[in-house]
């Protein structure tokens, strides 16, 4: 009998989600919406994957993929749900959601069910992604939101069949008003960033003076 459980145990579908990102910096905001979205999704494991060549973000100079993916390594060490992957730093190129999502697919089978977190303001974007036919049906989405905050998103998934809408899924996380952008701004500023982020990422920055130029 004891045999048998752990077969079946071992055969129970996976439930994972990619949290997608350029977290510079990381702050309390994506972790927040990781961990709502590991307990409202039953997810089995979080995966953060630091950008390495963002096509979105062109309004500043992103910091260099070492100092992004290690600040995130030392916001999720402390949690067993969450891991980070270097697959986008790693690959050569501009980082597509559609390629890091079929790479996930790849190594971990069709078998298991596979999410990517993102913000809602974001799926008013994703009619622009690459492939996003493709994409859409190698994952579901989880959209994070602010509590009350009215995003326009009718127009833009009724351009979606209604398959594809009921691939996207909505969670209000409150935490959501923290943002890199103010973040990267206080430190200029030579303002405080504490309780924004985890610590271990504030003296990260400080001690490799990050932000501090940033014009």
């Amino acid at each position: 009998m004891a045999q048998g459980e752990s077969d079946n145990e071992n055969d129970k579908k996976k439930r994972l989600a990619i949290m997608g990102g350029t977290f510079d910096p990381i702050h309390y905001g994506h972790l927040v919406a990781a961990e709502a979205a590991r307990d409202q999704f039953r997810l089995d494991r979080v995966v953060f994957v630091p950008s390495g060549v963002p096509p979105h973000k062109k309004a500043y100079p992103v910091t260099e993929p070492r100092h992004r993916y290690l600040m995130t390594v030392l916001a999720v060490a402390s949690n067993p749900f969450f891991e980070v992957s270097r697959v986008e730093i790693d690959r050569p190129g501009f980082s597509y959601a559609v390629d890091t999502v079929a790479e996930f697919r790849r190594v971990y089978g069709t078998g298991n069910q596979l999410y990517f977190i993102t913000g809602a303001d974001a799926i008013l974007e994703i009619l622009t992604w690459k492939k996003v036919d493709k994409l859409m049906g190698l994952c579901e989405f989880i959209a994070a939101t602010r509590p009350g905050y009215h995003l326009q998103l009718d127009a833009t998934l009724e351009k979606f069949p209604p398959e594809a809408r009921g691939r996207i899924h909505f969670m209000e996380v409150p935490a959501l008003a923290i943002s890199s952008t103010d973040i990267r701004r206080r430190v200029r500023e030579g303002r405080p960033v504490k309780y924004l982020l985890p610590e271990t990422v504030e003296q990260y920055i400080l001690k490799n003076k990050l932000y501090a130029e940033e014009g």
